[in-house]
């Protein structure tokens, strides 16, 4: 690479080597206007695997530490000299949140505080940083059936540990940006799905559940409805609040495309069916288990501010990102052999949504 054409801008990715960061990461590398550094503690949900296709590519460094260490936030800073901050690392898993909420408070609060501190110090004076707080649509609570989706301006609502901790930390990053003048912008995404994610969400228990001719545990009657955005739309996004957003606004991420669970279950099933028939019908593999606490009903997202202000449009037609990430799981089953190493909790308590 020349002079010429190396990145003028390095980010600070954190959570980068889990589902949605290491597609960010790729992104963030594809567009050839950025040196990568990520920041990742390896927990759980999180793998060098995932970052496995940039590996060798001299843009992006591994930097393996865990953000609710202040010195290793402080270091981050002080080696690197981020431009910006993409800031994904967060203990993300309902279910987990439940039984054992401390480690969510640590991570998505504390290690919240650590990076915005220090964003403050680093880039004191500064007006062309850009700090992106990425956060869920899970902290706006639950919808009705007929209620209008999610907006900026939605008031929050959290229902589990999990939204609780994540609205902390989005209301840090607001009042860091309005006390201190650190550059931040919010932005909440609808439930993301595609290649990589994590075996214990939905469509990937799905899919590997039932590839194994196992039983599909399906939380309650299935009449959860959710909103499903392909991972690289969401990355993009990303990267055109980075470039476009104004510090101080909150962007959605959603594709208008909501389902309830057990249509989407079903959805799946069928693409099995084509391409996996010798376990066909795999709907007959579908059981409901006991739902659990505080179960929201619905989610939907309004991107319209992200459309307009960002000129960002979700790509990915969902049957074809669907049938894409079906035929990933069956054709990476040493991935996720890799993932599981350790992790027998495939189908633990149902399905997450």
């Amino acid at each position: 690479m020349t002079a010429a054409h190396r990145p003028e801008r390095t980010v600070l990715v954190t959570g980068g080597a889990g589902f949605v960061g290491s597609s960010l990461v790729r992104e963030l590398l594809d567009t050839g206007r950025y040196r990568v550094v990520t920041l990742d503690a390896l927990t759980y949900a999180g793998h060098r695997a995932s970052l496995k296709a940039v590996s060798d590519d001299p843009r992006h460094v591994f930097v393996h530490g865990d953000i609710t260490d202040a010195d290793v936030v402080e270091a981050a800073f002080e080696v690197h000299h981020p431009d910006a901050v993409l800031h994904l690392a967060a203990e993300s898993h309902v279910d987990r949140s439940i039984d054992g909420p401390a480690a969510f408070l640590r991570t998505n609060v504390t290690g919240t505080y650590h990076l915005l501190q220090e964003a403050r110090r680093h880039w004191q004076g500064r007006d062309d940083v850009r700090f992106v707080h990425v956060s869920t649509d899970e902290v706006f609570g639950s919808l009705d059936p007929d209620d209008p989706p999610f907006t900026p301006s939605t008031r929050y609502d959290p229902r589990s540990p999990y939204a609780a901790t994540k609205a902390a930390s989005d209301h840090l990053a607001r009042a860091w940006q309005h006390t201190y003048g650190v550059p931040v912008l919010v932005t909440n995404c609808s439930n993301n799905y595609g290649p990589r994610q994590y075996p214990e969400k939905l469509i990937p228990t799905v899919i590997l559940t039932a590839a194994r001719g196992q039983r599909i545990p399906v939380y309650g009657t299935g009449a959860n409805v959710r909103d499903w955005l392909h991972v690289r739309d969401h990355a993009r996004g990303l990267i055109a609040a980075l470039e476009r957003g104004g510090p101080g606004a909150t962007y959605l991420f959603g594709a208008r495309n909501e389902h309830d669970n057990l249509t989407l279950v079903r959805m799946l099933c069928d693409l099995l069916d084509e391409l996996r028939p010798s376990g066909a019908p795999h709907r007959e593999l579908i059981e409901f288990v006991e739902d659990r606490p505080g179960h929201d009903l619905r989610y939907a997202i309004d991107p319209a501010r992200a459309e307009r202000e960002l000129d960002w449009r979700p790509d990915t037609r969902f049957e074809d990102g669907l049938r894409e990430t079906v035929r990933w799981y069956l054709d990476h089953e040493a991935w996720v052999e890799e993932i599981l190493a350790g992790e027998h909790e495939l189908g633990r308590r149902g399905v997450l949504p």
